[in-house]
């Protein structure tokens, strides 16, 4: 008879249990991708942005700085970030399939490649839906060496996007550099950037 009892409310147990799994709402765990899609719900907008920490502080960031999800697909996100009037800097984001990368698509007026660009970084965990942190990756540390800014090898770039705001930040041992994007106001679209088509 305890026997019976004990089976019994293991069976209980088990279905109660069965029966809140079952009624549970599904939750995904890749948040690489879910990040990578509340980017992409901002394709085809401009948001203006400002400054908020550069310590040390360095010149080259006057002026209107302007972030661009410009082109999308499943794979891959280019995101121009215009500073002022020079449009050489665009951001790329790619699924790996293991994770994502971000490249600085570095370029000249007249199109071609600067002597320093496609340098980035890779994600080594799954970060958050909200923010992901892209660590320098091996070709980054080479080009940083030949360049003489091996200081740079150790370089961190972590991307945040909230419901109001959008941060790029870069840091590293003795530097810190993070711009805001403000996401509730779009803004006018900016120029194509060098070295792309229209």
């Amino acid at each position: 008879m305890q026997k019976m009892l004990i089976a019994s409310i293991a069976l209980l147990s088990f279905s109660s249990t069965a029966n809140i799994v079952q009624d549970a709402p599904l939750v995904s765990i890749d948040t690489h991708d879910t990040y990578f899609n509340h980017l992409k719900a901002l394709c085809g907008k401009a948001f203006a942005g400002k400054v908020a920490v550069d310590n040390p502080a360095a010149p080259g960031f006057e002026g209107p700085l302007i972030m661009h999800v410009r082109k999308c697909t499943d794979s891959q996100l280019q995101i121009p970030f215009h500073v002022g009037d020079n449009h050489s800097r665009t951001w790329i984001i790619t699924k790996t399939g293991s994770g994502l990368t971000l490249k600085h698509d570095h370029r000249n007026a007249d199109g071609s490649h600067d002597d320093q660009t496609m340098y980035g970084g890779q994600t080594l965990d799954a970060g958050w839906a909200t923010a992901q942190s892209f660590h320098a990756d091996q070709y980054s540390k080479e080009l940083f060496t030949a360049s003489g800014i091996p200081q740079s090898n150790t370089n961190i770039w972590q991307m945040f996007i909230y419901p109001e705001t959008f941060s790029y930040r870069l840091i590293r041992e003795g530097r810190e550099f993070k711009v805001d994007f403000d996401l509730t106001q779009p803004v006018a679209m900016p120029p194509t950037p060098w070295g792309y088509a229209d």
